[in-house]
């Protein structure tokens, strides 16, 4: 699911915020892009944004503004700069030169000497971070509730579809033996010039009603819609319970096709099927 939070906090020296936005995702995965002292922290953000957010893939981004987050330092490479002195010594001694390689030269020498920024650990920083990220956590999670409620509106809207084309399939499937015993006897009379042997066709009548019968994949099937309705009403995350659920909807279905020949049946079957498609694809975007 996807969703956007923004935390922020200030004291008078510095100014936290922490970004968080999230896009769908199977699991749950974390990009965090902040200063380099908060990383002792990274688990701490991971734990808070997990009492939010179970599933999706979540950028953070952490921003540090204010005085004396960094602390500079000199660096002089003293072996280095020992050696410089030996050489212009020895110029000057042995070849009486006076080299105009003054102190200014020396502190321009980036070999020489470098400033180092070193970024500071500061406990009061580490709090405001932590707060700033459980507000902007709480505002994502406002926004995937009010997309989650459109999901759930429009997939309870999918189920009376398929609820409906399941009570098409039985009322289709009531007729079905009938129907073949029907053409069945037709079609025996024809080619037995008008002579029907009556314990032929209940034999083939019967094995065409076991091999038909989708009672109890029907009975499935209606007892998976019913929990998928519940679980949808639950307050926890659902996404991979109710992507199961359409697994098990879809195999239901497949084997309705595959058994029931009907045409009636057999629309009915490709409706369900892409309804339980659209479902599906949904369902990938739920927590």
């Amino acid at each position: 699911m996807t969703g956007y939070g923004r935390g922020r906090r200030k004291t008078q020296q510095f100014s936290v915020t922490v970004e968080i936005k999230s896009v769908n995702h199977r699991f749950c995965e974390y990009q965090i892009r902040m200063p380099k002292q908060l990383v002792k922290v990274e688990e701490e953000l991971k734990k808070i944004i997990g009492n939010y957010v179970q599933r999706g893939r979540i950028d953070v981004f952490v921003t540090i503004a204010g005085e004396g987050l960094v602390k500079r330092r000199l660096r002089v490479d003293w072996d280095l700069l020992d050696e410089y002195h030996r050489f212009l010594s020895r110029i000057r001694e042995q070849y009486g030169i006076e080299s105009g390689f003054g102190i200014r030269e020396l502190l321009n020498r980036e070999d020489l000497v470098t400033i180092e920024e070193i970024e500071e650990d500061n406990e009061e920083i580490l709090t405001l971070v932590l707060e700033a990220c459980k507000e902007a956590a709480g505002q994502l999670r406002l926004m995937r509730e009010k997309e989650g409620s459109l999901l759930k509106a429009d997939l309870e809207k999918h189920l009376q579809t398929i609820s409906k084309q399941v009570d098409d399939i039985k009322t289709e499937a009531q007729s079905l033996v009938s129907t073949y015993r029907f053409k069945l006897e037709k079609r025996m009379q024809e080619l037995s010039g008008g002579r029907l042997d009556e314990a032929r066709l209940v034999q083939e009548a019967a094995l065409f009603a076991d091999k038909s019968d989708i009672h109890e994949e029907v009975t499935r099937l209606e007892s998976h819609l019913i929990q998928f309705g519940e679980t949808l009403a639950l307050d926890e995350p659902i996404g991979r319970k109710l992507d199961f659920m359409i697994q098990e909807m879809n195999r239901e279905v497949n084997t309705i096709g595959s058994k029931a020949n009907a045409s009636g049946i057999s629309t009915a079957v490709v409706e369900l099927k892409t309804v339980l498609e659209k479902m599906r694809e949904q369902v990938q975007n739920i927590e």
